[in-house]
């Protein structure tokens, strides 16, 4: 008997030491990690995340602090919401996050061959260097402003006329007109009129990319759910995809008929052209395949039409619901420029007001809220040790409206990029205040075009219209709800009317 119990008590005495380390062990494991909410079984944190990811995260960092740990579902995942954090994660430790996280959406829409969701390679620097040194240099850019002032006049004469007419209209649809004219243009020669069936459907599908890019997948993060689709997203993808592809599939084969006609590639004339050129060479350092080809063009078109088009016209429902600023605006742009010719993209660096107002619009709507990136490593941040593949969210949105870096943080103020402390940060990231473009090595290699044209379109809308909405519409002022996706435009199409300011002959002569 005294063997049994004596058996039994030592039983006791390593299962309870087992215990407590394990309890030891998950203490010390936990406090080595970042704060954040108790996760359920299963589901993890899912339940605490509403629609619009961006604020779900900033509620959330409003309450653990600006580095918070989650679970969403399977997967780890870390929100950061200060410059400091978005630098020692963005810069500090760039390699190891210099991966990002697929998903069924992503890889059956983009041929599983995008560059902007390709792991840190040989095929994405490739691409990189492509795009930094022969598609989107100053260089390149600079042979295309012809066509970007075209469409710049067009889309302003299209206004005139609405003026004119005292008629209101739909700001979201022509500037997404103009927009993707505008990169459809370089890309592909193709400019379409408004009245397109095959430009609208493209715009429609551009649109649903990003949409579709920017909502949880159940199947991505809980494992076994992975073979089901029960958000229909994989249907919803592969109806994308299917009309994306049977859209360009077209273009491709009508362009490589004419360069067989020409008896070859002969000399580039767009983006098109120089990724044929290296598609039919069979000379490139990696392999270059028509799905990648049109991964590519979806790539430019989902970077270029959409992001362009909502920061604009974020700007333009700013101005309304601030008619002082626009009238500061104007004031400076008659001066600079003068009333006789129209608004070029070299007058940027004379326009600091300007400059303030897209600096201010993009800290309060970045097109594209957060920054996702995926550990490829274990790594310490702020103390806190971040596993490999861990989901890392930066939340610009959520630095935009942080009290303790802005002033009045929800207030339009572009007079606060004027003032001293604030008048040295830019657009590109360098300083982490603003950060709309990324930054390192997985910045947008388009940041220099999308600053140009977007200095171009808002600087020429405000010198050209005073803005107001329409008579009868029941309020003075536009609703700034957003709508949930990749990106974060606003909820409602904006519908608006103008009152010229200038003579239709002055936008003629642009």
């Amino acid at each position: 008997m005294d063997l049994i119990d004596a058996a039994l008590a030592a039983a006791i005495f390593l299962l309870s030491a087992a215990l407590l380390r394990h309890i030891l062990t998950g203490y010390r494991r936990r406090t080595s990690s970042p704060p954040g909410p108790f996760p359920l079984p299963i589901i993890g944190n899912l339940h605490l995340l509403g629609p619009r990811l961006h604020h779900s995260f900033h509620d959330l960092t409003k309450k653990y602090g600006p580095l918070v740990q989650l679970r969403l579902g399977s997967a780890s995942c870390v929100v950061a919401a200060t410059p400091e954090l978005a630098k020692e994660f963005l810069k500090t430790n760039e390699l190891v996050f210099s991966a990002r996280k697929h998903s069924t959406a992503i890889d059956i829409v983009t041929y599983e061959s995008s560059f902007a969701f390709a792991p840190y390679g040989p095929y994405w620097k490739f691409v990189k260097k492509l795009c930094t040194y022969e598609l989107l240099g100053a260089r390149n850019l600079n042979h295309f402003l012809p066509i970007r002032k075209l469409e710049v006049k067009t889309f302003l004469e299209i206004l005139m006329q609405k003026g004119k007419m005292g008629e209101s209209f739909n700001v979201t649809e022509e500037l997404m007109k103009l927009t993707s004219n505008v990169i459809s243009h370089m890309m592909l020669s193709i400019r379409y009129s408004g009245t397109d069936g095959e430009a609208e459907a493209a715009r429609t599908v551009i649109r649903e990319v990003t949409q579709i890019f920017g909502e949880f997948d159940v199947a991505n993060i809980i494992w076994f759910c992975k073979n089901f689709d029960f958000q229909g997203i994989r249907k919803r993808s592969e109806d994308i995809r299917r009309r994306y592809d049977a859209l360009l599939e077209k273009i491709i084969t009508d362009r490589e008929k004419l360069r067989r006609s020409h008896g070859g590639g002969g000399e580039a004339k767009d983006f098109l052209d120089v990724f044929l050129d290296v598609m039919e060479s069979g000379k490139a350092e990696v392999k270059f395949t028509r799905e990648h080809l049109k991964a590519l063009i979806l790539d430019f078109f989902t970077a270029g039409t959409d992001t362009t088009a909502i920061i604009s016209e974020w700007t333009i429902a700013e101005l309304i619901n601030n008619p002082t600023v626009l009238k500061k605006a104007q004031t400076e742009i008659d001066t600079v420029v003068g009333v006789d010719r129209l608004l070029q993209e070299s007058d940027a660096p004379n326009l600091p007001y300007l400059n303030a107002i897209i600096k201010e619009t993009f800290r309060l709507h970045p097109p594209i809220p957060m920054l996702s990136r995926k550990s490829t490593s274990d790594c310490v941040i702020g103390g806190y040790t971040i596993p490999a593949d861990t989901l890392l969210f930066v939340n610009i949105w959520s630095m935009g409206r942080n009290p303790n870096i802005w002033e009045n943080p929800t207030e339009f103020q572009p007079e606060r990029f004027l003032e001293k402390e604030n008048a040295a940060i830019d657009i590109k990231g360098q300083d982490f205040e603003l950060l709309p473009f990324g930054t390192g090595r997985r910045g947008c290699p388009g940041m220099l075009l999308a600053i140009q044209e977007v200095t171009s379109v808002i600087g020429t809308m405000i010198q050209c219209f005073d803005w107001k909405l329409p008579a009868g519409d029941g309020s003075d002022r536009v609703d700034m709800t957003e709508r949930p996706g990749l990106t974060a435009p606003r909820a409602e199409d904006l519908v608006c009317c103008v009152v010229p300011r200038v003579d239709a002959l002055d936008v003629s002569s642009l």
